[in-house]
């Protein structure tokens, strides 16, 4: 196998370019429509091999998270694979939302990081009721974005039997998060992370205490069930990950590291998980402390410091409550390296993000107060790659990474006859 070392993160209007070059190549097999806007007034592209609409293919959601954007590339390069291979079945076309959030990758633009710092300099990442899949979570019907109406009527429309979620975490490992099992899925996961030499994260913070089929698979909650295990702010099940089940149908999330560390893959039992996670929360809490100060008084009227400053105070507001949690009595008494180690990096990229959204604010501001959150940003992401041991993950790899699952999780269901 041959992947292109140098390839960079497609931008929406790229993105759009490529898929209707497809559509013009191959005008019986592709369809490229509008099936939606941004509430900055983007269009959200859907591109259609083959299907027509028909109930029951597979719907790929990418760019739901604008600081994620490797999902975008896999997408076209899917619909390629697709195009390339058996023609799909007359019942079952594989539809591709190129990106659910352009007016979020507007933000955070980094065609293609050359660090963690490079990163987090053109960081941004909305707060949950403005994230397309999320927000059916935290909002009530009548106050959904555009973005999240326009997604829950693609998954009525096409009622999906698969539902591919394109996620890709900063830095870390390889997992996947599904509404439902799909039997086998854990060994071609294993398989091409350990031919791609990406870790598997095996203790993944977003899914603690959730089923584990096998190393790196995490089945969530089913409906109506308690929503015990993994913190979040926000209840999956009511997420658009859950829209499928109405119609039958299963979600795969696909997360795909940018920087890969093998701390998140050791399954060596953790000497004192309590103890390490009360010494984790006091951590984040500090830091916390220290991005809220020259955040205090700092107010935007100008629309992109305003937005990261709404997401700056989202996730500000959510340490104290994370921090509660990991030392309750819930923490656990027995935990994995790899659990710790999951958790560590969710703690400090939390107050990282946060100090990265400011520091944008303060500069386009020309606050002085930027001098000294620029060193928390340069300081707190050289600490964070240190002690991961951070190496890079070509986009191409993590593109045929995200390909491979997508595919084998569609294998998968078809196989058992779903």
């Amino acid at each position: 196998m041959t992947l292109i070392r140098d390839m960079c993160y497609p931008t929406p209007h790229e993105l759009a370019l490529a898929a209707r070059t497809l559509a013009e190549e191959r005008p019986r097999l592709v369809h490229l429509r509008r099936v939606g806007a941004s509430r900055a007034g983007e269009p959200l592209w859907l591109l259609s091999v083959g299907g027509h609409e028909r109930p029951g293919g597979v719907l790929v959601v990418a760019g739901a998270h604008a600081n994620e954007p490797v999902g975008g590339a896999t997408a076209l390069a899917l619909a390629r694979r697709v195009i390339r291979g058996p023609a799909p079945r007359a019942d079952r076309g594989w539809h591709f939302l190129l990106c659910a959030d352009p007016d979020g990758a507007a933000l955070h633009r980094t065609p293609r990081p050359y660090s963690l710092l490079d990163y987090h300099h053109h960081f941004f990442r909305p707060p949950g009721p403005e994230q397309p899949e999320w927000a059916p979570s935290l909002l009530p019907p009548d106050r959904l974005p555009p973005e999240s109406r326009a997604l829950t009527a693609l998954i009525d429309r096409l009622r999906p039997l698969l539902q591919v979620s394109l996620h890709g975490t900063d830095l870390g490992g390889s997992w996947v998060q599904l509404t439902r099992d799909i039997p086998g899925l854990a060994e071609p996961f294993g398989k091409s992370a350990a031919e791609l030499r990406i870790p598997v994260e095996t203790g993944a913070s977003d899914a603690a205490g959730w089923p584990s089929p096998g190393p790196g698979i995490f089945v969530m909650p089913e409906p109506g069930t308690p929503a015990a295990g993994a913190f979040h702010p926000e209840d999956t099940r009511l997420s658009t990950w859950y829209r499928a089940h109405r119609y039958a149908g299963t979600t795969a999330i696909v997360e795909a590291p940018m920087w890969a560390s093998d701390l998140v893959d050791d399954p060596a039992p953790h000497p004192d998980p309590r103890g390490a996670l009360r010494v984790l929360a006091r951590r984040l809490v500090e830091e916390a402390a220290r991005v809220a100060a020259p955040r205090d008084g700092i107010a935007a009227a100008e629309p992109a410091s305003a937005a990261l400053l709404r997401a700056v105070d989202w996730t500000l507001a959510l340490i104290p409550r994370i921090a509660v949690e990991w030392t309750g009595p819930g923490a656990p008494a027995e935990a994995t390296a790899a659990y710790i180690g999951s958790i560590d990096a969710f703690g400090r990229r939390l107050s990282l993000r946060a100090a990265a959204m400011l520091l944008r604010v303060l500069r386009a501001q020309g606050n002085p107060a930027a001098a000294g959150v620029d060193r928390l940003v340069t300081g707190w992401c050289e600490e964070f790659a240190a002690r991961f041991g951070a190496r890079w993950v070509p986009v191409a790899t993590q593109v045929e990474h995200q390909s491979r699952i997508a595919l084998a999780a569609y294998e998968g269901l078809t196989a058992a006859g779903r």
